[in-house]
């Protein structure tokens, strides 16, 4: 059997059939858990980010229009998920005013290993190295680049998330890719 789209499962979330978000979770927990890890560095905040964005989703599910994402945003589910998601972490720490604190080591064993001891060495050093550049970076830019290069957003669907146009989105990947590197 075929899966139905995001916003078929969405709107039918919205008309109240609410067994139609179970699909919607197991598809984006990942991807969200990986932005607000992203963000925040920390795992049970951000697995307590990803619950609190799909409640936020249960709770407006009414607001979720379900048309094509056009300048002035429109109902890309993931569009609007993802401009959710950013939402509960800025109320996050608006209320927490809390600095991401875990232990590098323990993010890179979320992520996997290798099998070749020495490509392995060589990949946490250049991960660890990339992770530290990203944690000096400002927030409105480390969030970008998590958009724009980890969840490989397109820059239209960045634009709905953050509000903006997606010249302006081009803009801002641009320079924090500019200030990445020159961190590197």
């Amino acid at each position: 059997m075929e899966a139905l789209p995001d916003n078929t499962l969405m709107m039918r979330v919205k008309e109240g059939d609410l067994d139609n978000m179970s699909p919607l979770f197991e598809r984006y927990k990942k991807p969200l858990y990986g932005f607000f890890y992203g963000l925040n560095r920390e795992q049970e905040l951000s697995e307590d980010l990803v619950q609190n964005t799909f409640l936020r989703i249960l709770k407006y599910r009414h607001l979720f229009r379900g048309e094509p994402a056009g300048p002035t945003g429109g109902g890309d589910f993931r569009a609007w998920m993802f401009h959710i998601a950013r939402n509960v972490n800025n109320d996050h720490h608006r209320k927490k005013r809390v600095k991401a604190t875990e232990d590098l080591e323990h993010w890179q064993e979320r992520i996997g290993h290798h099998e070749n001891q020495s490509s392995e060495m060589q990949h946490n050093e250049e991960h660890r190295m990339l992770s530290m550049a990203m944690d000096r970076l400002p927030e409105d830019k480390r969030e970008v680049l998590l958009l724009s290069k980890f969840e490989e957003k397109k820059y239209s669907e960045i634009g709905v998330v953050l509000g903006c146009t997606e010249g302006a989105v081009k803009v801002k990947v641009f320079r924090a890719l500019q200030e990445l590197k020159g961190d590197l």
